[in-house]
C-alpha cells in the first residue's frame, strides 16, 4: 500500500472520522465501523483531506480533466479543497462545480454552484463515501442535463466494499450503470489490514475480537465483485 494511503487511514482515525463499535446505517444494517466525513471541521483537516484526494485522483485518473464536481452538500467542500490541493501539488488549475438542492431564480441563477458546465468539459465526480449509489443516481442526470460533458469517473475517500442494490459493491454497480471508472483513496480491506494489531492515537482499534466481528459482517454484507 502506498505510504499516503497509510497516512490517510491514520488521518481518519485521528480526526475521529473513522470509528469502530456498533452503528446502525440508513440501510438498517448494524455495522461494526462507521465513517463520517462531516467530522472534518478545521482548515488544517480540510487542507490535508484535499491533498489525499488529489493524490488518489492523480493515481486513478491522471490530471487530464477540467472540472471537479461535488454533489451537495458534503461534496461541496470536498471539491473546493481538492481543487486547491491539485493546484498546489501539481500546478494544474481545475474548476469546481456543485449542485444546489434547490434551483436559485435570482442572482447566480440555476442549479449549479461554481463553474458552469460547458460542452466538452471532462468531469471527475468527488464524494465522501458511497454505500447505495443514491447520490450519484440523483446528480448524474443533473450533470448530463447541463451540457455535453465527459464524466471520467468518481472518486470517494473510502470504499466500504459492501453490497449495493445487488451482490456487487455500489462502486461496481455505478461503473456498470453509468459506464464510468470509480476509485477510492482506500478500501475497507486496506483499513482492516493496516489497523489490525496496530497501536494508534486511539489505541488498538482492530484486535482479534473486532477482526472477527468485522469478518462476520462482511460474510453477510460483503460485495461479490
Amino acid at each position: 500500500m502506498e505510504r499516503y494511503k497509510e497516512e490517510f487511514i491514520d488521518f481518519m482515525v485521528d480526526s475521529e472520522v473513522l470509528k469502530f463499535g456498533e452503528f446502525t446505517l440508513k440501510s438498517g444494517r448494524k455495522s461494526p465501523f462507521f465513517m463520517n466525513a462531516g467530522a472534518y471541521v478545521t482548515g488544517t483537516q480540510l487542507k490535508k483531506l484535499g491533498e489525499y484526494y488529489a493524490k488518489a485522483i492523480n493515481d486513478a485518473f491522471g490530471l487530464d480533466f477540467d472540472v471537479l464536481f461535488g454533489p451537495a452538500y458534503k461534496g461541496i467542500p470536498l471539491s473546493v479543497a481538492t481543487a486547491m490541493a491539485i493546484s498546489e501539488l501539481y500546478g494544474k488549475d481545475v474548476k469546481y462545480c456543485s449542485n444546489r438542492k434547490e434551483i436559485k431564480d435570482h442572482g447566480d441563477v440555476g442549479i449549479l454552484l461554481g463553474s458552469k458546465l460547458k460542452d466538452g468539459d471532462r468531469v471527475v465526480m468527488i464524494e465522501d463515501v458511497t454505500t447505495s449509489g443514491k447520490s450519484i443516481e440523483e446528480t448524474f442526470p443533473i450533470i448530463k442535463s447541463q451540457a455535453d460533458v465527459d464524466v471520467k469517473g468518481l472518486i470517494v475517500s473510502l470504499n466500504r466494499m459492501e453490497k449495493g442494490k445487488g451482490e456487487k459493491s455500489a462502486l461496481s454497480e455505478i461503473e456498470e450503470i453509468y459506464g464510468i471508472k470509480t476509485a477510492a483513496i482506500v478500501t475497507m480491506q486496506d483499513v482492516r489490514e493496516y489497523l489490525y494489531g496496530r497501536e494508534t492515537s486511539k489505541g488498538v482499534l482492530i484486535d482479534d475480537t473486532r477482526k472477527a466481528v468485522i469478518e462476520e459482517y462482511f460474510s453477510q454484507y460483503g460485495a461479490k465483485e
